[in-house]
């Protein structure tokens, strides 16, 4: 998790001066839709745990600002609550349960509603040994024990909240049985139990057809896998290793870049996601060959202080970051951040 973020001080930006940027233009297009700045906000699961607000108080800010929105399989808010709330483009992420009749409901009810993109994780075939959960007894909803009371007193209306809607379900999986019943369950049980570990690329490839849409794997690292999952049928990759948290000591995926645009070619799009903090951070990934990023703890950060608003006070501080850098770099447009703005540290 931390060698996510540091790998990228591994890169240097060169900048170009004298050049005219007193209008600098982030606007790119992403998986099919028009975005005001190459950003996309990543899948998280449970945003009911972070507030009341709950996913709503994420994709609203993603319209207002002009970015992808993804909603995750593992949500607390519905497919078509999302699709009312929010008119921007979004992309719908589906994990491959061992019910696939499950999954193809998913995906149905995805097209219905409008989303722009389908994103299938490969990356989760069985629950990561995230210690940190299994130290602290996270559990789903929170559980009210001494260590964890004394954690909630700063917070009292965070707490209230919490305590006046306990409504932390999956709500896109509810019918499904298993933790969309049972709020309880502890979340590592469910992914266990509820993963399938069979899943091939021959799955990709049906799940693909069957789209016919802006389709991403996510989850990938080496250009092995991403030019397989062209072959396949996926008009985009995403590196990730899931912020951290499923196999760790793997590479950083600012370093999957480089190799994975030399594997798939100049048409295939690149999202990367996992330790990007800061303009800096997005101009190094796209210097290097991404067409997007994608953030998800700093704005479950947002979400957690703030809701909604925090939510956009984060995007905003990376828009204006992005843009101030853009300047300071010389570019004057995404497309003018190329290869020739970015050097590897070789010290």
């Amino acid at each position: 998790m931390h060698h996510n973020t540091q790998a990228f001080n591994k890169y240097e930006l060169m900048p170009s001066q004298l050049r005219d940027v007193s209008g600098v233009d982030l606007r790119a297009k992403v998986l099919g839709a028009e975005l005001d700045m190459p950003l996309i906000l990543a899948p998280t699961g449970m945003s009911r745990l972070f507030h009341h607000e709950k996913e709503i108080a994420v994709a609203k800010p993603a319209e207002k600002l002009g970015v992808y929105y993804s909603l995750s399989t593992l949500a607390t808010t519905s497919i078509e609550d999302i699709a009312a709330a929010s008119a921007g483009p979004k992309l719908f992420q589906v994990y491959v349960f061992k019910d696939l009749g499950l999954t193809r409901e998913l995906v149905r009810r995805c097209r219905q509603a409008g989303y722009s993109a389908l994103c299938l994780t490969v990356d989760s075939s069985v629950g990561g040994n995230r210690e940190r959960d299994l130290a602290q007894g996270m559990s789903v909803p929170p559980r009210f024990g001494l260590r964890s009371l004394w954690s909630y007193e700063p917070k009292p209306g965070w707490l209230l909240n919490l305590l006046r809607r306990p409504d932390v379900q999956l709500a896109n999986v509810a019918s499904g049985g298993g933790a969309g019943k049972n709020g309880a369950m502890r979340l590592i049980e469910y992914v266990n139990r509820q993963f399938d570990p069979s899943v091939t690329w021959e799955y990709a490839a049906q799940l693909a057809s069957d789209w016919s849409g802006p389709f991403v794997i996510k989850g990938l690292q080496s250009a092995e896998d991403a030019k397989r999952a062209v072959d396949v049928g996926a008009t985009a990759v995403w590196l990730s290793n899931h912020g951290g948290r499923q196999l760790d000591a793997t590479a950083a995926p600012v370093d999957c870049i480089a190799p994975v645009r030399r594997a798939v070619g100049a048409e295939t799009e690149i999202v990367v996601d996992s330790g990007i903090r800061r303009g800096t951070h997005v101009l190094k990934a796209l210097a290097l060959g991404a067409d997007a990023c994608a953030i998800g703890r700093p704005y479950l950060y947002g979400l957690a202080a703030g809701g909604q608003r925090g939510v956009e006070r984060v995007l905003r501080l990376l828009c204006n970051e992005l843009e101030r850098d853009m300047a300071l770099l010389g570019c004057r447009s995404i497309d003018e951040v190329s290869a020739e703005r970015v050097l590897f540290r070789n010290d």
